[in-house]
């Protein structure tokens, strides 16, 4: 081995331990992960147990360029600790206004709690976007599938906010649906965008789970919600977007096979 390229193993490997990880030299020298720093803009709750987190990649062209298709995500780097985080803004708010948001639930113990503890200012490491988004190809073109169901929980909403707002023609789909589940409209976030992806042709089905007495939307889970509606007039003409609870994601998935949809319909982000 080369002095050169003996030293830049050595760098590699201080990064990545940094960064909690176990792995053998083989699996560094297969490591191409590029960390890039980025200040927080924001830190703010977006609902209860739910915070918008924004961070500035005005200064990071090239992070900014990886952002391509809603869905995508990346992997955070924080105090020696990484995890993996869905960009819930669309790719054209990278472009216009140079930030990436994240919908993050602070599960106690976890990295998205030091994260949520964070102010402006602060600095995390960022990857590239990966992971190839939704395939939005596959329900195209909204003529021939004029219906698209979508299902999420909790902060499941993230990636479904930026495939909503990046368009895929709703507006075009006689039948476009939204279930999305929490436990209570307290935990139930960007409720202050539904008008505005209404406005584009998304129908909202709001579904608590333990919701208090005057709630007079669905109760219980998101999967026995659309299972009480179903409405599927045309299989053939279905498809379906999931991000959520896996136990939801799997329900659903087998009440739409059942009923005709295609497998390859099924539009997931992971």
């Amino acid at each position: 081995m080369t002095v050169a390229k003996s030293t830049a193993l050595r760098h590699l490997s201080r990064l990545i331990l940094r960064c909690g990880l176990a792995v053998s030299a083989a699996a560094l020298r297969h490591d191409t992960t590029v960390w890039t720093p980025t200040p927080l803009v924001k830190v703010s709750p977006a609902a209860e147990s739910l915070f918008l987190v924004t961070v500035d990649v005005s200064r990071s062209p090239e992070l900014a360029a990886s952002y391509t298709s809603p869905g995508q995500y990346l992997h955070l780097c924080l105090r020696g600790r990484r995890t993996v985080l869905a960009i819930s803004s669309p790719p054209s708010i990278a472009a216009s206004s140079g930030v990436f948001e994240f919908l993050v639930k602070p599960i106690p113990g976890s990295t998205a709690e030091l994260l949520c503890e964070l102010r402006r200012g602060d600095v995390v490491e960022l990857s590239q976007a990966v992971g190839g988004g939704f395939d939005v190809d596959r329900i195209s073109p909204p003529e021939k599938y004029q219906t698209v169901l979508m299902f999420a929980t909790g902060s499941g909403i993230s990636p479904i906010r930026s495939l909503i707002e990046t368009g895929f023609g709703a507006d075009k789909r006689n039948d476009v649906r939204l279930y999305y589940g929490a436990t209570n409209l307290n935990r139930m976030a960007y409720q202050e965008r539904f008008e505005e992806w209404q406005s584009t042709g998304v129908n909202i089905v709001q579904v608590l789970s333990h919701p208090d007495d005057t709630w007079r939307g669905e109760r219980g889970f998101v999967q026995a919600a659309f299972a009480r509606a179903k409405r599927i007039l045309s299989p053939e003409s279905t498809g379906a977007v999931l991000c959520g609870y896996r136990k939801m994601a799997e329900e659903v998935t087998s009440i739409l096979v059942s009923d005709g949809v295609a497998s390859e319909k099924f539009l997931k982000n992971f």
